[in-house]
Parts: structure tokens; sequence; C-alpha cells
């Protein structure tokens, strides 16, 4: 297949309420019915996307003392939410986000085998992991694992796992298993027999380098952030060489970033459409609230319209909890002052300039040539595309974007299998001794 032509995975990320959407629309709609869920998974089963992707909460954040804002709508628990879609598709991959932190791997690995037995294949594991103490306590253990322990948890988990799915025999014959390692000393016989695909695909969420490392010796797909083509192709090049020593070949790790995009019919409308969904995303209230996440103090009496604060950030702040951060304070917040300084921004244009920006802008022909072009220069295997509208913030792309996209020979103009191994061209793991 010429490098022209490489074929590009899209799959579809229900938001919930979070810093992209723009829930004050009229055209919002609940993020917990369950027809907010089936609306959207739809759409992406009529655009032949991969898989749909669901976010985790497990304890609402608290800002300044209060209950967050955006948490208010409440947090689903993924795998409910997905065994309830399996019954309304017939062949979308079903990802979960489930912490490996808080979770043990019997219970877990049994929970995705349902759910991949129950669709025909089509199940997900986003793997995340937490050294949260806030988030701990709504757990019997708390917040005891050290941050430093969270990847190596997470790596033993996901091969316990993986020892659990492989431990019947093909012809439906169950082994005992037993695992005695530095996080988990279990031992018996797993209840469910293998799945349609062998085991979940697994999907790591990281840019760090310990996340990238994981993702090179354990996951499927790395659901990652870059903002430029010259960005995702160094994240590409380091991720994917980082596969051979685990004896993998670059093909079997798919790198999706996630991705929002505004459509125009000129590419004029389109720039239009952005900045009003910026000013959406980003209201007065909301910038010093993202404001006082990077300087961890209480800066109320700052005007939105007005500078950026001339005190530095407070790295060991607890004002906000449950959040998680993105780089250091202190250099994202000297990174935004300079930006501020270089463009005479105030607080709300800062938030908006550094935060507040779509991955893709332009008409759907423009869209189109800017996504082939992405895949066809080794910076994406393909996107995650997470809409500021629920649930039919996708409709416009399904329509607009996709028969283009086929019309150009980089997207399946049928689905071809029915596993979400076979539409993401993963091999099928082999029976493990």
């Amino acid at each position: 297949m010429s490098r022209q032509h490489r074929q590009i995975h899209l799959a579809a990320h229900f938001p919930g309420v979070n810093n992209t959407t723009v829930w004050t629309d009229p055209r919002s709609r609940s993020q917990i019915d369950f027809s907010s869920f089936a609306h959207l998974a739809r759409t992406a089963e009529r655009g032949l996307f991969d898989f749909f992707f669901l976010a985790e909460g497990l304890r609402l954040r608290e800002h300044n003392g209060r209950i967050h804002d955006l948490d208010v709508v409440g947090r689903p628990e993924s795998i409910t939410v997905l065994n309830a879609l399996a019954a309304v598709t017939e062949r979308l991959g079903l990802a979960a986000t489930v912490n490996a932190t808080f979770n043990e791997p019997y219970e877990l690995a049994r929970r995705l085998a349902s759910l991949d037995h129950l669709s025909g294949g089509r199940a997900a594991w986003n793997v995340v992991t937490s050294s949260d103490a806030f988030t701990g306590e709504n757990f019997r253990r708390g917040g005891f694992l050290d941050r430093a322990d969270r990847y190596t948890r997470a790596a033993e988990f996901v091969a316990i796992a993986r020892e659990l799915w492989d431990s019947w025999t093909p012809d439906g014959t169950p082994r005992p298993f037993a695992h005695t390692g530095r996080h988990f000393t279990i031992d018996g016989e797993f209840g469910v027999p293998r799945s349609p695909q062998g085991h979940p695909v697994v999907i790591q969420a990281g840019d760090s380098d310990e996340g990238r490392e994981f993702a090179a010796s354990a996951a499927d797909i790395i659901f990652t952030r870059h903002g430029s083509l010259e960005a995702g192709r160094a994240f590409y090049a380091d991720v994917k060489r980082r596969l051979a020593p685990y004896g993998r070949a670059p093909e079997e790790l798919k790198i999706m970033p996630g991705v929002t995009l505004v459509l125009g019919d000129t590419a004029a409308d389109a720039q239009e459409k952005a900045a009003e969904i910026r000013l959406q995303q980003v209201s007065p209230q909301t910038a010093l609230l993202t404001l006082e996440q990077i300087w961890g103090v209480d800066l109320s009496g700052y005007d939105p319209d007005g500078p950026l604060p001339d005190i530095d950030p407070d790295p060991d702040s607890q004002l906000t909890q449950g959040r998680v951060r993105h780089g250091d304070p202190l250099a994202v917040a000297a990174k935004w002052r300079a930006l501020s300084e270089e463009k005479g921004l105030s607080i709300r244009q800062t938030v908006i300039e550094a935060n507040g920006r779509q991955s893709f802008i332009g008409t759907p022909e423009a869209v189109a040539a800017q996504m082939a072009e992405f895949v066809a220069a080794d910076a994406a295997d393909g996107f995650i595309l997470v809409p500021h509208l629920t649930p039919g913030g996708l409709d416009d792309f399904v329509d607009r974007v996709v028969p283009l996209l086929q019309e150009r020979g980089v997207f399946r103009t049928a689905y071809t299998g029915t596993t979400l191994r076979d539409h993401l061209g993963l091999p099928y793991p082999g029976e493990r001794g």
C-alpha cells in the first residue's frame, strides 16, 4: 500500500463535561441519559469508526473546598454503559477507561472478558493509573500508592489480565493459574472462557516517558495529544522506535491523538465558528478557574480581562483536588506569561490561546486533507475525535468528512471484520503456554 493511501483509524470520545464541552449550547443534552451515549455511538458506527471511547472519573473534583462545577452532572461507570451499547451496535469497538490502581486483576479481567463476549469481540480497556490520595479516599487502601509505583503496578496488572484471558484452552478447557509478583499474589481458575478476539484491545493514555515506555511494552493503542504535524512526527518516531526491544513490530501499536474540529462552508466561516466556540468554552469564570488550577491560589479578585497575576504559582497547592496536572505549574505559568506578553493578551485571551484551540478547522475538504496528511507523514495512525457537543457533535463530520476520506482511499467504505482487532489490523494473541 502506498504511503499516500495509508488507512486512517477513527474513534469517537464521549466527552462528558470538561473544558472542551460547550454544555451551555441549547443543542447539548444529558451526560448520563442512555440516549446520549446511544446517539454518539450509533453516529460513530454509521461513520464506520473503529471504536467508541469512554473516560472515567473515580471521584468528583473539588476546587477551593467545593465540588467542581463541571462535575455536578455525574460520571457513570464505563463498562456498565458499554454493556448496554453492545446491544444497540453491531461492529463498533467499545473502549472503557478503567483504573489499574484501584481495581483488582481477576475482577476487572472478568468484566472486560464478559463485555468482549457480549459484544462479539469488540471490547477495549484504556489503562490509567493514579497516585492521587484524594481519589484514593474513596477506596479501602486510600492513597497508599507512591507515584513511582503506579506504572509498575499497572504493568503487572495488565500482564496478569492477559494470563487470565489465556488460561482457557481453545477447546474450552479452563486451566489453573498462579501469579506471584511485587503487587499481586493470586491463584485459582478464571471464570470466563476465551473471548472472541482472544484479549480485549489495550489502550494506554499518556505522553510522559514512563507512559510511552509502558505503551511500547504492553499496549495496542496509545491515546496522546499533540498540536502540530512536527510534534506528532517526533512523538510517533519516538514511540515506534521503543517497540523493537519488546519484540514488537511498528504496526502492532497504533498512535491515535485526541483531536477536536470545527467545520465550515468556507475557511472564514470555520474560523468564525471556532472563535465562537472558544469563547463558549472559556467564559470569564472558567478563565479564572483554569488559572487558579495552575497557580494554586484564589484569584477571584483578578479581572479576567486584565493581565496575568505577577505572583508565582504554589506547586504544592491543594486548592484543586482530583485533577490531573499536565506539567510543572511554574513552567506552565512562565510559558503563559511569555505568550501573554508577546501578544498583549488578557487572562481570558491567554487561556483561550493556550488551551482552547481546535485541532482541525476548515471546510470538510480541508479537514479531510489535513487528516490524510498527518497519517501519510507518520504523525499519527488515526485520531480519537472529541466533539464539543453531546451527543450530536460528530454528526457533521460523519456526513461531510467521512465520504471525502473514502473518496481519497484512506478510509474504509465498509467494515470488513467483526472484532475490534479486525478493524485496527491488530494480530490476534496466540495461545501462551
